[in-house]
């Protein structure tokens, strides 16, 4: 890569499974919540169910029509409490994400985390992780009306960053995410870190799919938007 080589001009983060390895404890809190309430389910398409989408759609999923707004927020709060206590002696970023950022932010490169997460859960792991000053714009399941797939969550990012949305490209680990990134006309690296990679290869349009942070450098998002794969790491 040259100097005058191009780059994205924005990267955008995911948190849960992209810049946290989070989503164990996502799991472990949806399962024990479900067994609290005596509904079954499969414990081997759990993750498919929970990991993504809002949590207002997984209870309308388990709940129907059973449960008001109102009790939608309350159990909403407690399970993502619970879901800080659990994590927080574990909290650390995902390998190679810290170097990667650095990278950026060596190169003037902006950054923005798009999360479907609630407002207290971004926060808290962007502040345990000491990462906050390094991104130009935070958003959370709070700002948005749409929850992902819907593009509205990048589309927003993208106007806060002042940057063109086929610019950037988003690092995501889940077919929503993903498929909200392509929707918002965006270049989007899969991180296998909560699907395996042929699901990912078969289910979405990323653009490029990866085992982890660790086989990313700023020569592999150069190969996204100059077209070559010369400087792309494997897909795993």
């Amino acid at each position: 890569m040259t100097p005058n080589s191009s780059l994205p001009a924005a990267v955008i983060f995911d948190m849960d499974g992209v810049l946290v390895d989070s989503n164990p404890f996502h799991l472990r809190k949806w399962a024990a919540f479900l067994r609290e309430h005596r509904i079954p389910f499969d414990e081997e398409k759990l993750a498919e169910i929970v990991l993504g989408p809002p949590n207002e759609v997984i209870f309308q999923r388990y709940f129907g029509g059973q449960i008001t707004p109102e009790r939608m927020q309350e159990l909403s709060e407690d399970v993502e409490a619970e879901f800080r206590r659990a994590i927080a002696p574990h909290a650390r970023p995902s390998p190679g994400v810290r170097r990667l950022i650095e990278a950026c932010r060596a190169h003037s490169i902006p950054m923005a985390v798009a999360s479907c997460a609630i407002s207290k859960n971004v926060e808290f792991l962007v502040t345990a992780f000491e990462l906050r000053p390094y991104f130009q714009a935070i958003l959370s399941r709070n700002e948005i009306s749409h929850a992902k797939p819907d593009p509205e969550i990048y589309l927003k990012t993208a106007a806060q960053l002042g940057i063109e949305p086929a610019a950037c490209v988003v690092f995501e680990d889940s077919f929503v995410g993903i498929e909200a990134a392509k929707r918002a006309g965006m270049k989007c690296v899969a991180i296998a870190s909560s699907f395996p990679a042929e699901d990912l290869r078969q289910g979405t349009l990323a653009d490029l799919i990866v085992p982890n942070f660790e086989v990313v450098t700023l020569e592999t998002l150069h190969a996204l938007f100059d077209g070559s794969t010369a400087n792309r790491p494997p897909s795993s």
